[in-house]
């Protein structure tokens, strides 16, 4: 594969700069920083609401207190969109890949996934605090090879910032076309966010085994189970 872009300093700060707005809008926290690593490789799994802005509020603040910038693995959605083409590898993002996933966690960094991808975001209402990922493996097999831990995060009142409403168009739009069409609302009958406080929660590490190459389906769907019970538990907080 091509060489990965290398972030922007000055694209990083703006960005920070530009959120801060919307953390105070929120009265943004942080509970359990201390479990990010310092140093070394991690592969941060996030849950993705329909906001999807929430992770990104964490991840400043990971900037911002430990120095590190989490290299998001993005859906591929963003790198036809022009502007946010050119501006997602400056921001540190790359498209989601297994190879770049892997080269950036052998490279030491913290790399951000959302195993539910755009298909959790568009979660109804109905499906709150829950995930969208019982065939989304793959973050658990990337973690196990390279023998990364987990760093699982959630953000449940996300999920509260817009009312999303159950709808055949949304569902056909993404199956057909991979497209995020959802019928939603936040404040009144605006598309404005709710101002609800928001706290996001990061789970102490967890440790995938050794790799084992003959019982790497055992492992992963194992590795699986456990990260999807850690954040169903981060989820009902």
């Amino acid at each position: 594969m091509n060489p990965l872009p290398n972030p922007s300093r000055a694209a990083v700060d703006l960005g920070c700069r530009a959120l801060e707005p919307l953390a105070r809008y929120h009265r943004f926290e942080v509970r359990g920083m201390e479990h990010v690593p310092r140093r070394g490789a991690c592969l941060w799994v996030a849950h993705h609401t329909l906001a999807t802005y929430d992770g990104f509020l964490l991840g400043v603040r990971i900037v911002q207190q430990t120095g590190r910038l989490p290299r998001a693995l993005g859906d591929r959605t963003i790198f036809q969109i022009p502007g946010l083409r050119g501006l997602a590898p400056q921001l540190g993002i790359v498209q989601a890949d297994p190879e770049a996933g892997e080269t950036l966690l052998r490279q030491g960094e913290i790399v951000a996934v959302a195993p539910g991808g755009m298909w959790e975001a568009l979660r109804p209402a109905e499906e709150r605090y829950r995930t969208r990922w019982e065939s989304r493996m793959g973050f658990a097999r990337l973690a196990l090879r390279c023998g990364a831990p987990l760093m699982l995060s959630a953000c449940p009142r996300a999920d509260e910032l817009y009312t999303v409403f159950p709808s055949r168009l949304t569902d056909a739009a993404y199956r057909r076309f991979h497209l995020p069409l959802p019928l939603a609302r936040g404040l009144g009958p605006t598309l404005v966010p709710r101002p609800l406080k928001l706290v996001a929660h990061i789970a102490p590490l967890l440790h995938p085994p050794a790799w084992e190459e003959r019982h790497e389906a055992e492992q992963v769907a194992e590795l699986h189970s456990r990260a999807s019970a850690v954040m169903a538990e981060l989820l009902n907080r």
